[in-house]
């Protein structure tokens, strides 16, 4: 079922994000379980979480929308790819565009830098994140297409027809 759809069939249930959050992946569409990462300009986490078994996942990373520097490119993009990430939604920004959107990942982000962050083992994994006044919670289902992003509290799943 696509976004558009599933906006149609569940109204105010069905929360989306803005358009800010624009496509960098090969793949347009994906969909998966949420799992969340709280991280500022430091991807250790993000390595972390991308090396280990993502099938029927979406990780989705609160970078504080951070411009300095990009919390993800294309070895990461790799690594997910090679462990089974369904996509990837970053509030903040990533590098190395051109790469990334020739890998069949789904990617979202607010932007793009030159600039990788540092790795100092900063951030917190599987904890509720807001991203533009949206509330994700590990195990929520984070649905992308060509028409956005939508994110399902894990409850309200059970409703798509």
């Amino acid at each position: 079922m696509n976004t558009t759809d599933i906006c149609d069939q569940l109204k105010d249930l069905a929360q989306f994000l803005p358009p800010s959050f624009e496509n960098f992946g090969g793949r347009h569409q994906f969909r998966g379980e949420a799992v969340t990462i709280k991280c500022y300009e430091d991807s250790s986490r993000i390595k972390e979480t991308i090396a280990t078994d993502g099938r029927g996942k979406v990780l989705v990373i609160d970078a504080g929308g951070s411009e300095r520097c990009a919390v993800f490119g294309d070895m990461s993009a790799q690594t997910a790819i090679d462990n089974g990430w369904e996509g990837i939604v970053i509030n903040g920004c990533l590098r190395d565009v051109k790469a990334i959107a020739a890998m069949h990942i789904g990617v979202r982000a607010l932007g793009v830098v030159p600039k990788g962050s540092n790795r100092q083992g900063q951030g917190l994994c599987g904890i509720a994140i807001t991203l533009a006044n949206i509330t994700v919670q590990p195990g929520d289902l984070v649905v992308a297409d060509e028409d956005g992003v939508l994110v399902l509290a894990a409850s309200n799943v059970s409703l798509i027809v």
